[in-house]
């Protein structure tokens, strides 16, 4: 368990602060009169707002090797 948590540690940090955040949202502006359909119950919005922070913390990284192939090229010499 703990090599589990050591292994994705900031996939559950993501998460977790999403889903604070999701419900946060709900209980601070949510929509009260039910037309909204992520805004109107707190669950849609805390998974909502847990699947964005998943995606967040999973977003690729920006390889700055790629950006600019000679100014590498030229550091090596």
């Amino acid at each position: 368990m703990n090599e589990f948590v050591k292994k994705y540690k900031w996939k559950i940090v993501g998460t977790a602060i999403g889903a604070v955040a999701g419900y946060a949202y709900y209980y601070y502006i949510g929509c009260t009169s039910g037309t909204c359909p992520i805004q109107s119950h707190w669950q849609s919005s805390t998974l909502y707002g847990a699947l964005l922070g998943y995606v967040f913390v999973n977003s690729p990284k920006k390889d700055k090797s790629k950006e600019n192939p000679q100014q590498v090229t030229e550091a090596k010499k």
